[in-house]
């Protein structure tokens, strides 16, 4: 079991044709059911060549009608990745994954207004991806790293995100699924969201929620797991030692108005019956603790 993706999952590179679509989309192909997943690639005025086998098509909704894609994953450049959620939404897919970085904030915007209304889900941008472990990646995370099991892990960070995984994975603790929800103030999904899936998923046991300072997600979500969650969470937040002010990182990692500090949102989700750590090399053997494994 998986929440969003699995191995039936049917999916489209938007932006095929470009250096880091190519590299990524070839890592992709080679994990798991990968070649059988990934199924057409999209470049505007490029359409009937193709990339390892996968044909190209010239818009979103051409590729999917072709082929029965209903997932996208983005790595179109900046000043034109936010048209490219836009046009896939268009297309109603299911679900889009945006990769690229450094979108400007008021492109998301106007994009995300868009949406209101639509059926498809965001995640992204500046995210890393998700992964079903064993049967599908759709992303830039390194696929090896990951194990088959029952932990969910959901994480604005990317590194962190490999970093939960590989302690899961070293302490014989799998992986049901992995979201990267990226760390942009405009992005799609939230760890709510994310949460809300894991909490009804039967193959998930347990779940690492790994945040940053700036925002109020977490806080959110922390209340929420209060009064809803059936599962234990281990949470993280990076950046306790960014002082009020100054951007570290990624562009929502802000502390502002005296809001989103780790202290806050530690403390917050300690009071909401999370099981926090302090020590980002500790996310596993906390897990590893609760479940009663070690």
């Amino acid at each position: 079991m998986s929440i969003l993706i699995d191995k039936n999952t049917r999916v489209m590179t938007q932006g095929m044709t470009g250096k880091v679509g190519q590299f990524h989309t070839l890592g992709c192909l080679g994990y798991a059911n990968g070649a059988n997943c990934f199924v057409a690639g999209v470049t505007p005025n490029k359409g009937g060549q193709n990339f390892e086998g996968v044909p190209i098509y010239n818009s979103v909704l051409e590729a999917k009608q072709q082929t029965g894609a209903t997932v996208s994953v983005i790595y179109v450049p900046p000043a034109y990745a936010a048209a490219a959620i836009d046009e896939a939404v268009e297309a109603d897919l299911d679900l889009v994954i945006c990769i690229t970085e450094g979108i400007p904030v008021h492109d998301m915007i106007r994009t995300r207004d868009k949406m209101k209304g639509k059926r498809t889900l965001l995640i992204g941008p500046n995210c890393p991806g998700l992964i079903t472990p064993d049967e599908i990646k759709i992303g830039i995370m390194p696929g090896h790293i990951h194990k088959k099991g029952r932990i969910g892990v959901v994480s604005r960070s990317g590194t962190l995100t490999y970093e939960a995984v590989g302690q899961l994975s070293a302490l014989g603790l799998g992986q049901s699924s992995c979201v990267g929800i990226g760390g942009d103030p405009i992005n799609g999904m939230k760890h709510l969201d994310i949460l809300r899936l894991f909490n009804e998923d039967p193959e998930t046991e347990a779940v690492i929620m790994v945040g940053e300072i700036g925002g109020s997600d977490e806080e959110a979500c922390a209340r929420w797991i209060k009064d809803n969650m059936k599962k234990p969470v281990v949470g993280f937040i990076a950046g306790i030692t960014a002082p009020p002010g100054k951007r570290m990182g990624h562009a929502g990692a802000i502390i502002s108005g005296g809001q989103g500090g780790a202290d806050t949102k530690l403390a917050v989700m300690e009071e909401c019956g999370i099981h926090i750590t302090r020590n980002p090399a500790d996310m596993g053997r906390v897990m590893q603790k609760i479940l009663g494994r070690s």
